[in-house]
This record gives structure tokens, C-alpha cells and sequence, in this order.
């Protein structure tokens, strides 16, 4: 475990010397955006570090550095610029992390992001965690070898066989029954290092975002429960009651426990499944298990923006700059519906216009749209936030804005 023994000081929005200090962000997609709208708000500079000259982010930051992520002169110049810097995703690679780390403060760290880019390290991090969390990560085995993949317990089939680096949203991942499915996956792989979980029985999905300063503080947001679309994030329920509160409150201690096993700086989510164990003594009965985590916001804490007094972006500006971390109080029930570039095609696959007129006619919508250029299947386009005074209403309401949108994933609601 790492530890921090001082905390930076970093100029607040405004320096001794009277000129506004600037935040950095690798990588200029929705997330970056969204943290630079935060960080202007509390009256900060702020620039983007990504290759895209359309990139969300870069379109509305002071500065936009147009380079690769490994480009060491465009490195340079962003750590030129800022008092601190982060990232919005966890790909960026840990060595340009490291090279800014040597000139400023960079949270999350390198190593932190390397966790979380391989899962193979996540997994080992989530079992070392699990004498502290109380939170196991789904049995799993390591296949790397040809040696590996004979190895594996008959037990742990059928199972999901994952890529150990590059899988998010559902890339990289193969559902296999037996041994002969699981060797034909791996070699459709590319025999590329790669995790076998076994495949549990799934009876919800749910997300805890912690934010945790330099000085160890930590906040947290309570748990929301996700839905998932082939392997995309297509709902997110927040609201009080959304999961059993002995659940929520496992869920929230294990993700602290995480970060702090680390030393982990920055806004981080940890992703868990609730397993259905039947019934016992005609109760309803779960367990929880770890999946994986993002450091980094994320798409199931967009709600935060509309229904909290702080969003997760504003956490990781207050955790980025060394500000106090206030503890996020969740004023409105909430849905978050996804919006991926098939809702601007029709079924044959052409462009068209949402209605959103009468999306933004239902009571309670905020719309946020993340300033993309082209919509295409799968791309993340923007999200629709509804609150409202009472749950059974918001429900409602994002029923009818999802049959207006044609959006799946809605069989939750009822």
C-alpha cells in the first residue's frame, strides 16, 4: 500500500499572483468535458491533452493540445501549462502518466491506472483488498500460457473469457460453455493474456464512486444499480431503496477499502454484481462480488449532475486541486438513460432527428449531449437525466422518454 505523507498545496482558482491556475486532462472525449465544465465553473484554466481536433473537450478548452498520449513534446507542453492533471480514461498509456508525474502532480497516478488497465493486476488487487472489504471478485484463473489454458478447474465453466488489457463495453469477451469453446476463444484472441470468470448467477448490477483526496479523505456516493445492454451501460437507477441498505453499505466500504489499498487519488468507480442465492427461510437472499473498477467518472455517475448538490465531476476537481472533498448529498430520485448513436438512425440504418421536443416536454428531463460531430452505432452520444419528487414518477417518466427515443433496457422500471 502506498501513502501520501503531505498534501500539494496547488493555487485555488485564483493564485497569489492573481492569475487563474490551470487543470489538466489526458484525453479530450465526454468525461474530459464534463470535467472541464466543472473546473471552469470554480473559474479555473483548463486544458486538454488529445489528438482529435473535434474532440468534446478540446472544442471548449482554454488550451488544446493536439499530440498523441505518448508524444513527449505535447507531454511537455501540458505539464508547461497546469499546476495538476488528470485523466478521463484508463487506457492512456501509465508511461505518459509517469512523465507528467516527474513535473506535476498527476491523480490518479500511474500505477493506479495500471491497475485498472490490466485485469489480471485488478484481480490480484481485488483478492489483497478482500480481508478489508469483506468483498470477493468472482473465481477466476489466469490463462497466458497453452500450459494455462489445460490447467483450468472444470469448475470455473462456463465462464466469460476476458482479455487481460483493451476490454471495456463488452469488447473482448466471450462467453464459453467448455473446455473445447474456451480453447477456440482464446486462439480468436489472438492467445493474448486473458481471464476466465466463471459465470455466476447475476441478479443485479450496481456501481459505488468514491472520491479520495490527497490527504486520504474520502466521500462517497451511495451505490446506483445499473442495467446493461450487451455489455454497454444502458440505465442507471439512484434513489433510496434501489438496493438493500446492507448491500449499499457493503458496497460503499469495499470501494473505500479499495481506493485507500492504493493510495488512490481522484474519483474512482468500482463495479459489482449481486448474486442471487435463492431463498433462505422464504427471505431473498445476495452476495455481493467485486467486478471491476474505472479510475476515472463514469457513466453511472452521470445522474449526479441533476440530482446531487455535487456532481462526480466536481469531486474531481476538488480532489484534483487539493480542495476539501465535500461529502455529495443526492436531492432527487434519478434515472439515467444512455444515449447511443443508434437513437439518430432509423431501422434501416439512416440519420434522422430524436424528437426531442417531446422528450424535453416530459417533466424532470435534462438533457446533456457531449458535442459529437457523427452518431454511430454503439458511440456514445449523450445521456438523459430524469429526476422528480418520487420514484414511481421518474419511473414513469423514463418509460415514456424511452419509447420516444426507442431505447432497450427499460424492463427494470416497473
Amino acid at each position: 500500500m502506498s501513502t501520501l505523507s503531505t498534501l500539494p498545496i496547488f493555487p485555488g482558482p485564483v493564485s497569489a499572483t492573481g492569475r487563474p491556475a490551470t487543470l489538466g486532462v489526458m484525453g479530450g472525449g465526454q468525461l474530459a468535458r464534463m470535467f472541464v465544465h466543472a473546473a471552469q465553473r470554480l473559474g479555473y484554466v483548463t486544458a486538454v491533452l488529445d489528438p482529435d481536433p473535434e474532440s468534446p473537450a478540446g472544442l471548449i478548452s482554454h488550451h488544446h493540445v493536439q499530440t498523441g498520449y505518448s508524444d513527449e513534446q505535447g507531454l511537455l507542453q501540458l505539464a508547461s501549462l497546469c499546476a495538476a492533471i488528470t485523466t478521463e480514461f484508463e487506457n492512456v498509456p501509465s508511461d505518459a502518466l509517469q512523465t507528467l508525474a516527474a513535473r506535476r502532480p498527476v491523480a490518479p497516478g500511474a500505477a493506479s491506472v495500471a491497475i485498472a488497465q490490466d485485469r489480471i493486476q485488478e484481480k490480484s488487487h481485488f483478492t489483497a483488498c478482500a480481508s478489508v472489504s469483506g468483498v470477493q471478485c468472482a473465481p477466476y484463473a489466469v490463462i497466458e500460457t497453452p500450459d494455462h489454458l489445460q490447467a483450468v478447474p472444470a469448475d470455473l465453466l462456463p465462464g466469460i473469457l476476458k482479455t487481460a488489457r483493451m476490454g471495456y463495453d463488452g469488447k473482448g469477451q466471450v462467453r464459453v460453455k467448455n473446455t473445447t469453446e474456451l480453447a477456440k476463444a482464446w486462439a480468436d484472441l489472438q492467445q493474448v493474456p486473458c481471464v476466465l470468470e466463471k459465470l455466476l448467477p447475476l441478479k443485479a448490477e450496481c456501481s459505488v464512486i468514491v472520491a479520495r483526496g490527497w490527504n486520504g479523505e474520502v466521500v462517497s456516493f451511495p451505490p446506483q444499480r445499473n442495467v446493461h445492454v450487451d455489455g454497454v451501460l444502458a440505465v442507471t437507477e439512484a434513489y433510496e431503496g434501489n438496493m438493500p441498505s446492507a448491500l449499499s453499505a457493503q458496497a460503499q466500504q469495499a470501494t473505500k477499502s479499495i481506493a485507500q489499498h492504493i493510495g488512490y487519488v481522484g474519483v474512482l468507480c468500482v463495479e459489482f454484481f449481486v448474486l442471487d442465492d435463492g431463498s433462505h427461510r422464504g427471505k431473498e437472499s445476495a452476495t455481493l462480488v467485486v467486478n471491476e473498477m474505472a479510475p476515472r467518472p463514469h457513466n453511472s455517475g452521470h445522474y449526479t449532475l441533476d440530482a446531487c448538490d455535487f456532481s462526480q465531476f466536481d469531486l474531481q476537481v476538488h480532489a484534483l486541486a487539493g480542495l476539501p472533498l465535500p461529502q455529495p448529498r443526492q436531492h432527487s430520485p434519478a434515472i439515467m438513460l444512455n444515449l447511443l448513436g443508434d437513437v439518430w438512425l432509423d431501422a434501416q440504418g439512416q440519420s434522422r432527428t430524436p424528437d426531442w421536443q417531446a422528450v424535453l416536454a416530459l417533466p424532470g428531463t435534462h438533457l446533456h449531449l457531449y458535442g459529437k460531430t457523427e452518431a454511430r452505432s454503439g458511440r456514445k452520444m449523450g445521456h438523459l437525466n430524469i429526476t422528480g419528487p418520487d420514484v414511481a414518477g421518474v419511473k414513469a417518466t423514463a418509460r415514456r422518454a424511452a419509447d420516444i427515443l426507442g431505447l432497450p433496457g427499460l424492463e427494470s422500471l416497473q
